[in-house]
């Protein structure tokens, strides 16, 4: 057996910035590689049925890929992941205006979202895990947001083979706040493969349709009857084709699915996803109310990615564990304001196995 390591290494500047990219090595030899760019997860390496090792995470060689990544790849996404339609918000009686994109809708955090920020960070070993917790320091009126606020977000992997992602953010003044890991899988390990073929479980009973926006109507759709019903395990590819209004908005699915209608803070399962050929499995429990399931819709064919691979269109799938989409419009959606005074939490577990007898 291995023991659990960290190791350390500089990977460069940006802004004048040291960038640095941490090792994680868990006593299986699962090995999860993080930047403080964008608190980014680089790679994930783990074992298929056979014991074979692969990276099953896009990414890139060095920081100038994540600095002129068009795809939130392997980012933290805040201070608000996904969309707000209009992006004009009402806090304590005051209007603010968000970074909006042409579309008309704020996306991802804004012109410049935490996925292209610095973030100091501070690795650790522990009996049986190692890990690093990042911070990074939105200022009042970033992006439109008020208030200064402080997250920070804290990876850990564990000799079960889970990598652990908690949030904790703090705020000076009212304000908003949805947070994400943006991790795009390929659990087969070849990158630039099709994810089509990966099993999807969701134990979920709704998700939210969306406008020609791509934002949520308001409306939690029940999965009964639909292409978005993954209640039994099913091929991403099965039905992503299929003449439905919601795919077709979207290329796909990129929706967010309901794991409950209101906060509370026990760890539900999101998802579990298989890879038939590698026998890998991933499982995801979180204490977010939804998680938005992204099949890489819009990545170009032959985008460049790690060790001279090339990244296809469906090559990753994300899980992005979060609140609602366009909350602060919808009053019967879990609320996304943090108040002075107040701690928001999050943690989302990703589980790694295989199906091996």
């Amino acid at each position: 057996m291995n023991a659990n390591t960290i190791t350390v290494k500089n990977w460069g500047e940006a802004d004048g910035k040291d960038i640095l990219l941490y090792q994680l090595c868990n006593a299986n030899g699962m090995m999860v590689c993080i930047t403080n760019y964008g608190a980014s997860i680089q790679a994930i390496t783990t074992a298929d049925k056979d014991g074979n090792m692969a990276d099953v995470v896009l990414g890139y060689d060095d920081v100038e890929g994540y600095i002129n990544d068009p795809y939130f790849t392997g980012a933290i996404v805040g201070r608000f992941a996904n969309r707000i339609d209009g992006g004009l918000v009402t806090l304590d009686g005051e209007q603010y205006q968000l970074t909006i994109k042409p579309g008309g809708f704020h996306h991802h955090g804004g012109a410049i979202g935490f996925n292209k920020k610095i973030w100091s960070a501070k690795h650790f070993a522990q009996d049986g895990k190692t890990g690093v917790t990042l911070v990074y320091v939105s200022l009042d009126g970033e992006e439109g947001f008020p208030g200064e606020l402080t997250t920070t977000v804290t990876y850990t992997l564990n000799n079960k083979n889970q990598l652990i992602v908690d949030f904790k953010a703090i705020t000076t003044k009212t304000t908003l706040v949805n947070l994400t890991q943006h991790a795009y899988f390929n659990l087969s390990g070849q990158a630039g493969s099709s994810i089509l073929g990966h099993e999807l479980m969701m134990p979920l009973q709704s998700y939210l349709p969306v406008s020609a926006k791509q934002v949520p109507i308001g409306e939690l759709a029940p999965v009964d009857g639909t292409p978005f019903d993954f209640r039994q395990a099913t091929r991403i590819g099965e039905r992503i084709e299929n003449q439905d209004e919601q795919l077709i908005l979207s290329r796909g699915y990129d929706h967010s699915f309901v794991i409950k209608a209101e906060d509370f803070e026990g760890l539900l399962m999101a998802a579990s996803v298989t890879e038939p050929v590698s026998g890998r499995v991933m499982n995801v429990y979180t204490t977010e109310p939804s998680v938005h399931l992204y099949t890489g819709n819009f990545i170009e064919n032959n985008s460049p990615g790690k060790n001279g691979a090339q990244y296809m269109h469906r090559s990753g799938f994300c899980l992005e564990t979060q609140h609602y989409p366009d909350a602060p419009n919808h009053e019967h959606f879990p609320s996304t304001v943090l108040k002075p005074g107040a701690v928001f939490k999050s943690k989302t577990i990703f589980e790694f196995t295989t199906n091996a007898i």
